[in-house]
């Protein structure tokens, strides 16, 4: 008899503290764990239909594939996957448009969350790729991510489109290089996009007086060919030149110095 006395005892006990608990709000709810969602995971992403994924073109063409599941985090993957029926046994979305090393680091960003070359933490640097060399001289490494950052505009991946550039910003490339890039951009951007287009003409603008002498015949022929560049960088130009007037003004003493060539971008 005793015994059980203290069980009973214990018992009422461990009922006053589950009241106090739910009178608190605290968590282990009942209804709270009713109404809890049930979480996706990773093993959930790999049972969802393949997706066969056709690239580029010609000599580059190949045929990729990824989970629907997983390709369904962009609205745009997501438009084209519910056109298929569940009786479609092969389902195949061509991009045959879009460039074939772009479209794959596109899906390791899906898989891992990031893409190679990736950021060294702490630091403005990126992993070295021993394929590549340290210097971009054709403008490659740019237009590596540059094309990254366009796909993910038309997948409308915000996040992947704020990586790709972050990238961009940790090459260091000669005024060609810059060039092709620059080209690039303004050819397959929207004008309103300052956040790609903005630090190009900023880098040009304030590095104009020595890298134009570096590739004055390319950034001549890209003025030409993209008047808007022109434009955008003459503009850049004369607003700091005013901006240092005012300042003259204001202290006639204060000296400002030149430009640096290092080649670190900001907007």
């Amino acid at each position: 008899m005793g015994s059980e006395e203290v069980m009973v005892e214990i018992d009422a006990s461990g009922a006053r503290a589950h009241d106090e608990e739910n009178e608190n709000g605290l968590p282990f709810q009942e209804e709270a764990m009713e109404d809890a969602p049930a979480r996706v995971t990773y093993i959930d992403y790999l049972k969802s239909p393949v997706i066969g994924l056709l690239v580029g073109q010609g000599d580059e063409q190949a045929l990729l594939t990824a989970h629907q599941a997983l390709l369904t985090s962009s609205p745009w993957f997501a438009d084209a996957c519910a056109k298929f029926s569940d009786e479609v046994s092969e389902r195949r979305i061509d991009l045959i448009d879009e460039d074939l090393d772009a479209v794959g680091c596109f899906l390791e960003y899906l898989y891992t969350g990031d893409y190679f070359p990736r950021k060294i933490p702490g630091t403005r640097d990126l992993e070295r790729d021993p394929r590549t060399p340290a210097v971009d001289e054709t403008g490659d490494q740019l237009l590596k991510h540059a094309r990254v950052y366009t796909l993910a505009e038309t997948l409308s991946l915000p996040a992947l489109k704020t990586l790709a550039t972050s990238k961009i910003h940790c090459v260091n490339s000669t005024a060609k290089g810059e060039i092709s890039y620059a080209r690039y951009v303004y050819a397959h951007t929207h004008k309103d996009d300052m956040a790609i287009r903005a630090p190009v003409a900023n880098f040009w603008a304030t590095r104009s007086h020595t890298l134009r002498a570096e590739a004055e015949d390319e950034f001549r022929s890209m003025c030409l060919e993209y008047p808007q560049f022109g434009y955008d960088v003459l503009t850049r130009v004369l607003d700091e030149k005013l901006k240092r007037e005012k300042q003259d003004k204001m202290h006639p003493s204060t000296h400002t110095p030149g430009s640096s060539r290092k080649r670190a971008r900001g907007i």
